[in-house]
């Protein structure tokens, strides 16, 4: 089950793609069939996801034609809009420690314990949207590409082996990073977190999609140079023990995204760096979910 944000006649609507992923069946039309009041946005459809029941809506789909395809409409991020910031970890694939222990406050010792920082997303940009570089005060602008989690319900203190019954889904983000800023700062959250600096999508694809713990490839391309190659299996960090650790004391709600890091091939890696610059296109895919392609302006 894939799900998206989609713009179509200047509205915002909610669907859901047909297994090719060329077709979309509104929302709308799922839940009258279903007799329940339509959900406004991503957000309110997880806050109720978790009463319905997912064959029925299978069935359902099953039953629908699409109403549009893809190119009737403009993908949006599947959550334009968080309720709060972005969690993300750092430094949580190995090579991609050993990569960036040259840049300046960044420690290269192998984290022991999960390493946290929030970045704003409001909005979050979606699929084909311009990342606006920030030329002005941004000279070493990066990218990565990371495995999102959505959280389906509030929750706490969850345990490892609970882990997968609070996911909703899964999407992807890049995690678009000015290397300057986040150095002169030295802690990330400012440089992480301009306007346009978090891009998802194109779709959630729902947990009961995927085997848990996730192991999908993941992958990020420069004007179609490939620069990232990983697998989500290789996290230091999993997501049952993210989500163990995460929430011991702090509490999740419905629709909080949590990014699980970036493997290794980010600009800042190279030597001399590869940072990127206007014009220049960012493709991240992570296998069974697609493709989120953005273009610096």
């Amino acid at each position: 089950m894939y799900l998206l944000s989609y713009l179509y006649q200047d509205n915002e609507f909610i669907g859901f793609l047909n297994k090719e992923k060329t077709g979309i069946v509104p929302a709308s039309a799922v839940f009258a069939k279903l007799n329940i009041k339509e959900p406004s946005n991503m957000l309110n459809l997880i806050d109720i996801f978790e009463n319905l029941d997912i064959k029925k809506i299978n069935e359902v789909l099953s039953t629908l034609k699409c109403e549009l395809t893809l190119e009737d409409v403009k993908v949006l991020a599947p959550i334009p809009y968080p309720r709060r910031n972005v969690l993300c970890l750092g430094k949580n694939y190995l090579d991609h420690v050993n990569e960036v222990g040259s840049l300046k406050n960044v420690n290269s010792n192998v984290p022991v314990k999960p390493i946290y920082f929030s970045k704003i997303a409001y909005p979050a940009i979606g699929n084909k949207e311009y990342i606006v570089a920030h030329s002005d005060v941004v000279k070493e602008l990066d990218y990565e590409v990371e495995l999102a989690i959505i959280i389906a319900k509030k929750c706490k203190n969850v345990v490892k082996e609970d882990a997968e019954s609070v996911i909703f889904g899964y999407t992807i983000a890049n995690d678009i990073s000015a290397r300057d800023l986040q150095q002169e700062h030295i802690q990330w959250h400012k440089g992480k977190s301009l306007d346009t600096y978090c891009p998802m999508g194109p779709y959630i694809i729902h947990k009961s999609n995927v085997n848990f713990p996730p192991s999908l490839e993941i992958k990020s391309y420069v004007n179609g140079e490939l620069r990232q190659n990983g697998n989500t299996n290789q996290l230091i960090f999993d997501i049952p023990t993210i989500i163990s650790d995460l929430t011991s004391g702090i509490t999740l709600y419905p629709g909080d995204i949590i990014l699980t890091g970036t493997p290794a091939g980010v600009g800042a890696g190279f030597n001399p760096p590869r940072y990127l610059n206007s014009g220049d296109t960012v493709d991240c895919e992570i296998e069974g979910i697609g493709t989120l392609s953005n273009t610096i302006q």
